[in-house]
């Protein structure tokens, strides 16, 4: 199985299910360091994302996963809005025509959609933000890709190592964003961004399974 159209759309669709499950939880995540508008912030992006999608009706997995940025940019608030949006628009952009991507294929546009949040977060490993799951998340991927692994076993090595990466963030001190004010104060914590990456890498393993 690889990564078409109807897979996407289901990406985002489940992702929209389970960060709307969940929304209490990273809202809470981020009430603990942040400003406690996450969950509800992507959960309205991602219902926007779903709408976008059923409104272009895209008939390539890039041009869901455009569709779907543009969505988030346009309904989802603070700075989860911006950078989830940039990051689906990059890695749709980088799956270009492609009807029903492969493994490698699909890891390039997960490294386009990681350097896209890199670059407008100005983020790095350690910075406990979403970077902290999805880098390694990335790594995982493409590392099995190039071992002519399936879609299916990448994803879901993806969304282990983001869990990883997740529970890791938790004795980092913020060094971006609002928690980074918080200093010291900020160890202990799940950082709110990782956690949301995270849902959206399961929901990605989930679909491709």
């Amino acid at each position: 199985m690889g990564f078409d159209t109807a897979t996407a759309t289901a990406w985002i669709t489940t992702a929209n299910a389970v960060v709307k499950e969940d929304e209490a939880r990273l809202t809470a995540l981020d009430a603990a360091i942040g400003d406690g508008d996450h969950g509800a912030n992507l959960a309205r992006g991602l219902a926007a994302a779903v709408a976008g999608i059923e409104e272009k009706r895209p008939e390539t997995p890039g041009g869901v996963l455009v569709a779907a940025g543009r969505g988030i940019v346009a309904k989802t608030g603070g700075a989860s809005g911006p950078l989830y949006g940039s990051a689906l628009r990059r890695a749709g952009k980088a799956l270009g025509d492609t009807a029903d991507a492969d493994a490698t294929q699909l890891g390039a546009a997960l490294e386009a959609m990681l350097a896209a949040i890199v670059e407008l977060g100005a983020a790095a490993e350690g910075d406990k933000t979403m970077v902290d799951a999805l880098t390694p998340a990335v790594q995982a991927f493409t590392a099995l890709a190039a071992d002519g692994a399936e879609v299916a076993a990448a994803a879901h090595a993806a969304a282990d190592a983001a869990e990883a990466g997740l529970a890791a963030t938790i004795p980092m001190q913020a060094r971006k964003g609002r928690a980074s004010y918080l200093g010291a104060r900020s160890v202990g914590h799940e950082d709110p961004g990782a956690a949301s990456m995270t849902l959206l890498l399961r929901a990605l393993a989930e679909v491709t399974a």
